[in-house]
């Protein structure tokens, strides 16, 4: 039991950290996993498996990625991306929690979940304001296309490997946090 709620703990914050950098994208993978049988949500999620489900995160990821191409829309996106990467964080967690009890996967997807999405997203929205800051704005699509490509990698590495993505997790954070101390004392 300990074991399956580590491993669905590992998936959950996988699929919540690439929340932090494309809301839908994550959303799309956990319901094509669930699809597919290669994950079972927890009770009450299995709807993300269903076709309007699917339909409406395809049609979501697809207007995200798009908007964040379009300079100046994508520092505007940032600004709704924020609380709604983190409640996709939360949902992805609690998704991903099985039978575990309702007290210990609501705490974990609210606590874990939404601070991996918050701490993603936050850190992408300071690297886009910095892109935005010292190219004005003209190198965004490069940090949008990166950002996308972490979001598709982290959702399938969560799905397919969800200990080495939680590894990822935890030292991509590492360094961004070390990066940004770094930063503040230089400053």
């Amino acid at each position: 039991m300990q074991g399956d709620l580590i491993l669905s703990l590992a998936l959950g914050l996988g699929l919540a950290a690439a929340a932090g950098f494309r809301v839908f994208v994550p959303l799309l993978v956990l319901g094509l996993a669930a699809r597919a049988g290669v994950i079972a949500p927890s009770s009450g999620f299995e709807w993300v498996a269903g076709t309007p489900a699917l339909v409406m995160f395809g049609v979501a990821a697809v207007v995200e990625v798009v908007g964040y191409l379009v300079p100046l829309l994508d520092n505007g996106l940032d600004l709704v991306a924020g609380p709604v990467a983190v409640a996709a964080g939360i949902g992805v967690v609690a998704a991903t929690m099985g039978d575990a009890p309702p007290m210990v996967k609501w705490a974990l997807a609210i606590i874990a979940g939404g601070g991996v999405a918050a701490l993603t997203q936050g850190g992408t929205t300071l690297l886009r304001g910095g892109s935005t800051a010292l190219t004005g704005g003209l190198a965004n699509h490069m940090v949008s296309l990166s950002e996308l490509v972490a979001a598709i990698g982290l959702s399938l590495l969560a799905i397919a490997l969800p200990y080495v993505a939680l590894v990822v997790v935890v030292v991509v954070g590492v360094v961004g946090a070390r990066a940004l101390i770094k930063r503040r004392a230089a400053a």
